[in-house]
Parts: C-alpha cells; structure tokens; sequence
C-alpha cells in the first residue's frame, strides 16, 4: 500500500489515508457535479474522478 502522497489511488488500501484527508473533493465529470465524501472513496462512480489535484482515469475499473 503506498502512503498518502500527491496522487494517492482510491483502493482499500489507502481507506486511512482518505480517511485522513477527509475533505478530499471528488469532480464528477462530464456531469459538474462536486461530493464531499467525508469517508473512503466510494467505487459507485464509473466516470473519471478527480481527487483533490491528482485524476485518477480507471477509478471505476480498479475498484470494480
């Protein structure tokens, strides 16, 4: 599991690291839409998923 760097990948592994990071803000795209999740990031969502200034593009396909 890697430590909670700059461009930190949403895995179970990293649940503390999010979980310290708590207002981490997730941009939904195409949609404008923004979440603050106040826990681990959720796997619910297949579009690309920004987290705080890193972009991770196979979120969906990681987690699923």
């Amino acid at each position: 599991c890697r430590p909670c760097g700059p461009t930190p990948l949403a895995n179970s592994c990293n649940e503390p690291c999010v979980r310290q990071c708590q207002n981490s803000t997730v941009v939904i795209q195409p949609s404008p839409v923004v979440v603050t999740l106040p826990g681990p990031i959720l796997s619910s969502f297949p579009q690309n998923t920004v987290v705080g200034s890193s972009t991770s593009a196979a979120v969906g396909s990681i987690l699923s």
